[in-house]
């Protein structure tokens, strides 16, 4: 079975790389990929206040990168597989394009200037 990864728009590129410039918007992703959590879950883990997590919550749900749901009174916080599915590719491409550059240095750097 092939499957389908939709490529970034450049804003999407944008929010993503924003959002994950952050080390608390990171450790959120990780956390929520290891299992969904509650926001007050989560901002008990952080010595800053409920509403500074939500806000990174923000930040992470408008790159897409989580997504946030109601279960009675709590805000649960999922990962999005897809969305990391994407990032990576995105990633995959910008390593392909630096080994190139390296291995093209190489060959220049091999080259015999006799010749």
């Amino acid at each position: 079975m092939v499957v389908q990864i939709q490529l970034l728009s450049d804003a999407e590129v944008d929010a993503v790389f924003h959002a994950l410039a952050d080390a608390t918007r990171r450790d959120i992703v990780a956390r929520v990929i290891e299992r969904e959590q509650s926001v007050s879950s989560l901002a008990a883990g952080y010595a800053m206040s409920f509403a500074a997590v939500q806000k990174h919550v923000a930040v992470l749900e408008r790159a897409s990168l989580v997504a946030k749901s109601r279960q009675g009174r709590e805000q649960i916080v999922r990962a999005d597989p897809a969305a990391i599915a994407r990032v990576r590719v995105l990633l995959e491409q910008y390593e392909t394009l630096w080994r190139h550059r390296a291995a093209r240095i190489d060959a220049i750097l091999a080259e015999d200037p006799d010749q």
